[in-house]
């Protein structure tokens, strides 16, 4: 079993702090600051909630759906920012080492969805040798379903185009819009049974609130 989430960030943390210029991490804690004092949008989605079948992209940008890739299975759906993101692949690792495989026992879908172009999502799967579906979704149909789309401040898009990224470039709808980090199980028509939206992109749903809360929603 590997450590968790939070611990794992921790040390990616102390790692960047010696990697990352000063004026990136000191543009980058403000708007965590920022975040976690605006807290969960009032606008996301309650359970009950149905999404959408979105038209999707796989890792190779065929085009799928939602339902199509459920195949009429629950599912755990997660929603992350880009393989741009550190924290974002530290979950996406963690999560096939400790729930690909329980959940396909179960007979649920795990399901990664960012709103990038279907290259990056494949550098996400095979850089993190992920079994399960790495989707893009355009223009963030189930982002914005959910209530969870969201756009850096200006500070913190200057602090990563100082690095090399311009989220416009990388994402399939050529905007810096972007997801909160968070967890959605579904039932097997598409209904939000949970769902666990982390504003502060840091943090994440540790595997074991995941497994909890499929046990008590679909089985």
């Amino acid at each position: 079993m590997t450590s968790p989430i939070a611990d794992q960030v921790t040390a990616l943390t102390q790692a960047m702090a010696s990697q990352t210029p000063t004026d990136a991490l000191d543009a980058f804690h403000a708007e965590q600051v920022e975040l976690d004092a605006v807290g969960v949008p009032a606008g996301v989605a309650a359970e009950g909630t149905v999404l959408p079948d979105a038209s999707l992209q796989d890792a190779h940008g065929n085009p799928t759906t939602l339902r199509q890739t459920c195949a009429g299975r629950p599912a755990v759906i997660v929603f992350y920012r880009g393989a741009w993101c550190p924290y974002c692949n530290v979950a996406l690792r963690t999560y096939e080492r400790e729930l690909a495989a329980e959940l396909g026992e179960r007979g649920v879908a795990l399901i990664a969805v960012s709103p990038q172009k279907p290259d990056g999502s494949l550098t996400m799967a095979e850089t993190n040798e992920l079994s399960y579906a790495v989707l893009s979704d355009p223009g963030n149909v189930l982002g914005h379903a959910l209530g969870i789309v969201t756009r850096p401040n200006d500070r913190a898009l200057q602090a990563q185009a100082s690095l090399g990224l311009d989220l416009a470039e990388v994402n399939a709808d050529g905007t810096p819009d972007i997801v909160m980090p968070t967890v959605v199980v579904v039932d097997a028509e598409g209904v939000v049974r949970w769902i666990d939206v982390h504003p502060n992109y840091t943090t994440r749903t540790e595997p074991v609130q995941i497994i909890e809360a499929v046990s008590h929603t679909v089985g």
